[in-house]
């Protein structure tokens, strides 16, 4: 392996089939992680690797998996079918993530290699009837493999080859330490391994004795970011909270931020507080809330990708849950008890094409920061991430940045230039729409929302399997419209939008209201637009083709 960096996919010594799905997913050549993991992982070798969001970690376990599995059945002697590899994940959504991206490299082997994921709770009966198939690979969060193995529907002593622990740095973190010791219990003596993580850190470190024998660690020489030609780091110190609400205001309203955007915070309570400040100025945005069924998450997140809506709010995993090692996942701040523990949204979650990742809340670790930022300036697109701070919160900022730092001694989050005093005409406005965002109106809409979503989950369910195509109808952005809303607060007059941004900014102009009479010769022809009206009393019969 002494010229492994020259390295390409179709020199690794892949089957053809593998071969294939990597060229149909548009990869030319591995990244730095897939270049440096595969090869070792082909030779038996257990892995610790670390490598930024983005990078390609998913794939970089995944093809040798496939690989090896395929050779050991076209080469290995004939044996019973049983479960050869075991993919472990924090979340849900990470799973169902890691199964897509398996079944996408085992497009041309479907019929050797068989991915199933248990990580869904309320699915256990199918779940059960699926693991006595015996697939190949089995994806799962912690909790959910270790009932099954408790239960006896899954069974892997005298049958796993290989352990992949995806994202190990959240595993601890997310409560998981108990269950993973005791499913270690279940497996055989001897197995090859793999972690991967973003960051190495005490949680990964105990990982690794409990997990790997005798591991190479692959701690690439890359920054955990993207470089400022890719990434732009910002920061922008708000002197009051209201002023982080004035701004955030400006920079939607305005159209000051282009393209997608994701906005953190660190509680749920305060997603939908931030919802319905937007709601206010007709800003549509959506929460993607752990309190909703797996279903609806994913399917925020894929209409997200398709471009339905540009705007969504999270929390990251790790203050979602409010993690304490060793204890029970789940008990989290105030408002958010009711939170899928296995639900989070910073870490792994594939979000296409975000141009920028607004902190509204301050992250509370410089982990948490490395994976909200790594949402954005993906396979090599630009992105932006701006992080509003508080005058308190300024000596924690200043931790983040020594991290991101590095040996590089230059600042790494510039200042946002914005004059806050060019937006004093808003404030009024703001005020006004933080009034009216009370707690009652906070519940009441965590509330509606959950009602809607169970409406849409069961009486929908067989019609939208007979008509999928009205299911791209179903919005995850649409006003909630528990607090009181104040129309004229979604125009923005010219005279308030400040000097300097009057060339850039388009407000939206309020539409003329159409007399009686124009709105009958309107109806009428939208009705049947072949058919002669009259209107002032004058007769129009439009041509064969109306405009």
């Amino acid at each position: 392996m002494e010229d492994s960096e020259a390295l390409g996919f179709e020199h690794m010594g892949l089957d053809p089939r593998l071969l294939q799905a990597v060229t149909d997913m548009g990869w030319s050549r591995p990244t730095l992680i897939q270049e440096k993991a595969i090869p070792l992982a082909l030779e038996g070798k257990d892995l610790l690797a670390r490598a930024r969001t983005g990078s390609g970690k998913t794939a970089a376990y995944a093809i040798p998996m496939l690989q090896l599995l395929l050779h050991r059945k076209a080469t290995g002697p004939v044996v019973e079918q049983a479960v050869r590899s075991l993919v472990l994940v924090p979340t849900k959504e990470l799973a169902r993530q890691a199964q897509s991206m398996i079944q996408q490299l085992a497009t041309y082997c479907a019929r050797d290699v068989r991915v199933a994921n248990v990580s869904a709770a309320e699915d256990s009966a199918s779940q059960r009837a699926v693991l006595m198939e015996k697939p190949d690979v089995v994806v799962g969060t912690p909790s959910r493999i270790l009932s099954h193995l408790q239960q006896d529907s899954l069974k892997l002593r005298d049958s796993l080859e290989l352990l992949v622990v995806d994202e190990a740095d959240l595993l601890f973190s997310f409560g998981f330490e108990e269950e993973l010791k005791s499913l270690l219990c279940h497996l055989p003596r001897i197995y090859q391994a793999f972690l991967m993580s973003a960051t190495f850190n005490e949680d990964v470190q105990a990982l690794k004795e409990l997990v790997l024998h005798n591991p190479v660690t692959l701690k690439l020489q890359e920054s955990q970011l993207p470089g400022p030609d890719q990434l732009q780091q910002f920061q922008v110190v708000c002197e009051t909270e209201e002023d982080k609400f004035l701004l955030l205001y400006a920079l939607l309203k305005l159209s000051l931020i282009r393209g997608k955007s994701l906005l953190f915070v660190n509680t749920l309570e305060r997603s939908y507080r931030l919802r319905l400040f937007l709601e206010q100025f007709s800003i549509p945005t959506c929460v993607l809330n752990g309190e909703l069924p797996l279903r609806s998450r994913c399917h925020i997140i894929s209409q997200f990708n398709q471009g339905f809506y540009d705007c969504v709010i999270a929390t990251d995993a790790e203050v979602l849950g409010a993690p304490v090692k060793g204890k029970r996942r789940g008990r989290g701040p105030k408002g958010d008890k009711a939170s899928d523990p296995e639900a989070g949204v910073a870490r792994g979650i594939d979000f296409h094409h975000v141009s920028a990742v607004l902190n509204f809340d301050l992250p509370p670790t410089p982990e948490a920061y490395i994976h909200r930022a790594g949402r954005t300036a993906r396979a090599n697109n630009p992105g932006i991430v701006l992080t509003f701070v508080l005058p308190t919160e300024q000596s924690h900022l200043g931790k983040i940045e020594e991290l991101l730092s590095g040996e590089n001694s230059g600042p790494i989050l510039l200042p946002y230039q914005f004059r806050m005093e060019e937006i004093e005409g808003f404030r009024y406005r703001c005020r006004d729409a933080m009034r009216s965002v009370t707690k009652q109106a906070i519940r009441e809409a965590r509330l509606k929302e959950i009602k809607e979503e169970l409406l849409h989950s069961e009486k929908l369910k067989t019609y939208f399997e007979d008509n999928p195509r009205d299911l791209q109808l179903l919005r995850h952005d649409l006003p909630l419209h528990p607090a009181v809303v104040k129309p004229h607060l979604g125009h923005v007059p010219d005279y308030l939008v400040p000097p300097a941004l009057r060339g850039l900014v388009r407000p939206h102009k309020k539409r003329k209201k159409l007399s009686s009479s124009c709105r009958k010769a309107r109806r009428a022809k939208s009705q049947n637009p072949l058919r002669s009206f009259k209107h002032k009393g004058k007769k129009f019969r439009p041509t064969a083709k109306p405009s």
